[in-house]
């Protein structure tokens, strides 16, 4: 039997950086964090080859004192913590006293640091564990990290990477987690000599997520802001058009650290729950700031992972941050249809058609023309039509705005005619203020909040005008320029969620007996649940007793359950139960989960219902919390303004 020994420093090391070090992104990780720990406002990091060959990370933080550079790369030496008790009070990013010691492990490093107080900066190197050179070098303030051959002394270790672009990819990933979490730093990233990233540092976070993911997402975006002793909740919330198909698009940071934590993401996809459909995830940029004595950073040596002493305060510090934020603004989707694309490409000789013909009001005035130019070349015949068809709008404009720089005398001809006819709707400026007279940018997709006409309210009960139904499904709804789209069994599932939800609520229900019961076979864990829930189920309308050992008996359901009852659907509510965290009001899941189900006797589609029924249903509708998505997450509601339908029939552009 072998022999027990103490491992050599070496090979200790070695070990140690298989837990800190992972790939590139583990390095830049740690080095740029210790940057922001060092009180730099811009970091700039460039790799090569996906950091594998070449990785510079370069702050203007405070730098490293010489008499303290031997002593930064020795195992568990910090700048960070100096005692035990300091652990409870983390905060900085780094304080394990690893990274360095790990780094220059397993890669040949070189530093370069200066303090404001020195007049020389310090030049370091170490490869392998092993010291090569420390000597005196001009130098900026801050410091910068160059880390060469990553896993140069470990091929088991290098193997295992994946191609430069992929272990890019994981850096980019990282740089833009970190630019997030600091908008007032300003961060660069350049990979093989292109910049990729680079945010300006001005401490504006929706700034930063409109340089990263781009205007259709900063564009859609709603505030959240939550303050209660101990625990505060800034950022933004996605509204729900942009939902994604996974998690990579939540992020939350504590106390400034990117982590994943299970409880904050229940606690914001609960949130979100009524209004995404199933397997889509939402849009967040949170930071949660917390008392540093309730949350343990120090679970995992990549400090990715975080505990919380008070888990249940901080699911509901999140999710009402997030439900009250997704609650404040009418959340109809606007519609908007993509422009058609032209069939047949300009040519020579169309452009030069289009060139030589007569100022636009004589375009319209003389209508022969177009005949003539059709039978001289029938080969551009729809390039002709639209040619023209693009004067017309232009001289229509042309007129309009003659008439608002108040023209004394103006000719009275087809234009003038077409631009009265308008006036009325292009003039309603009290009503509809987004809308300007003058040639603009195409909009974007915008959200009705941005509108000031809103059908789901009180006032507009009067006003609204049912159109009709198409498809058997959807109800077309006119009110103040915009044309509204209700999907009738999402708009029903919506009604019957709430209605139920609120009679279980106020405790108005019926018991129903079923015969034979249904019999449930439980585990420890689930026959616990329910004992723990009995007495809720029982309020709400369960007759539940034992059937045996880890058996029960099913005797009576709320009587809006009698025709669903079934003994996978009380399974499912146990399970739904069974999350160690859940909202403070336990009665309210198990009130939730029944009405989710109850949803099932709502109306289908293709369904014949008649405009009395469609005006109650709206009627109800208006009464509602959340009128704009089924219980599953589906639109209940989408609009077109009336504008939008005008520029499809070029009556404006």
């Amino acid at each position: 039997m072998s022999k027990i020994q103490v491992l050599d420093p070496i090979t200790i090391d070695k070990i140690a950086a298989g837990e800190v070090i992972e790939r590139p992104a583990s390095v830049v990780k740690e080095l740029v964090e210790n940057a922001i720990d060092a009180g730099a406002t811009a970091v700039v990091v460039e790799i090569k080859d996906g950091g594998i060959s070449f990785m510079r990370i370069t702050d203007n933080g405070c730098g490293i004192d010489r008499e303290d550079v031997r002593s930064a790369f020795l195992r568990h030496s910090t700048s960070k913590i100096r005692s035990v008790d300091d652990l409870l009070h983390i905060g900085s990013l780094g304080f394990r006293g690893e990274a360095l010691s790990s780094i220059s492990a397993v890669a040949q490093v070189e530093l370069i640091t200066k303090t404001k107080d020195q007049t020389f900066g310090t030049l370091y190197r170490i490869a392998g564990g092993k010291e090569e050179t420390l000597e005196d070098t001009g130098a900026p303030d801050g410091t910068t990290f160059i880390i060469r051959q990553l896993f140069y002394n470990t091929p088991a270790r290098k193997k295992f990477l994946k191609t430069p672009m992929t272990e890019a990819s994981h850096v980019g990933d990282l740089m833009t987690r970190l630019a997030l979490s600091h908008p007032h730093i300003s961060f660069q990233f350049i990979n093989n000599g292109q910049s990729k990233l680079h945010t300006s540092g001005n401490g504006k976070l929706k700034d930063v997520i409109y340089h990263i993911y781009g205007r259709e997402i900063a564009s859609n975006l709603l505030q959240a802001e939550y303050d209660t002793p101990g625990l505060k909740i800034t950022g933004f919330l996605g509204k729900p058009i942009i939902s994604r198909g996974n998690r990579n698009f939540e992020n939350y940071y504590v106390n400034g650290r990117y982590a994943r934590n299970s409880i904050i993401s229940r606690a914001i996809e609960d949130a979100y729950k009524d209004f995404t459909m199933q397997h889509k995830y939402p849009f967040v940029v949170l930071h949660i700031e917390i008392d540093g004595e309730h949350v343990d950073v120090n679970v995992h040596p990549t400090k990715m992972e975080l505990r919380f002493n008070n888990q249940q305060e901080v699911y509901n510090a999140i999710y009402s941050a997030v439900d009250q934020g997704l609650h404040e603004k009418e959340l109809i989707p606007h519609v908007e249809m993509p422009e058609p694309k032209p069939a047949i490409q300009s040519t020579p000789e169309s452009k030069t058609a289009a060139q030589s013909t007569p100022e636009p009001k004589t375009a319209v005035r003389s209508a022969p023309e177009p005949k003539t130019a059709v039978r001289s070349a029938p080969e551009h015949n729809l390039e002709y039509f639209m040619s023209k068809m693009k004067e017309r709008v232009l001289a229509e404009h042309e007129e309009k705005k003659k008439k608002e720089e108040a023209v004394t005398k103006q000719p009275v001809n087809t234009i003038q005619t077409i631009a009265e006819e308008k006036t009325p709707y292009m003039q309603n400026t009290a009503v509809r203020p987004q809308i300007s007279t003058q040639t603009t940018a195409p909009e974007p997709p915008k959200q009705m909040e941005l509108f000031e006409d809103h059908l789901l309210t009180r006032e507009a009960m009067q006003k609204y005008k049912v159109v009709g139904q198409v498809f058997e499904t959807y109800w077309l709804v006119e009110y103040d320029n915009s044309l509204y789209i209700i999907d009738q069994h999402a708009a029903h599932e919506r009604v019957l969620y709430e209605k139920t939800l609120k009679s279980m609520q106020t405790r108005e229900f019926t018991s129903q007996m079923i015969s034979p019961p249904i019999v449930l076979n439980l585990s420890m864990r689930e026959a616990e649940l329910l004992n723990t829930y009995m007495d809720r189920f029982t309020r709400i309308g369960f007759e539940i007793e034992e059937f045996g050992q880890d058996s029960y008996a099913v005797r009576a359901v709320p009587d809006n359950l009698f025709s669903i009852a079934k003994k996978e659907l009380l399974i499912q509510m146990l399970d739904s139960l069974s999350d160690e965290i859940a909202r403070n009001q336990s009665p309210d899941l198990i009130d939730e989960k029944i009405a989710s189900m109850s949803c099932k006797a709502a109306v289908k589609g293709n369904m014949k219902l008649s405009v009395q029924e469609v005006d109650a249903l709206i009627g109800e509708l208006l009464s509602l919390d959340n009128p704009y998505h089924c219980p599953h997450g589906r639109p209940t509601i989408i609009a077109m303004t009336k504008r939008e339908l005008e520029k499809k029939f070029k009556r404006i552009v």
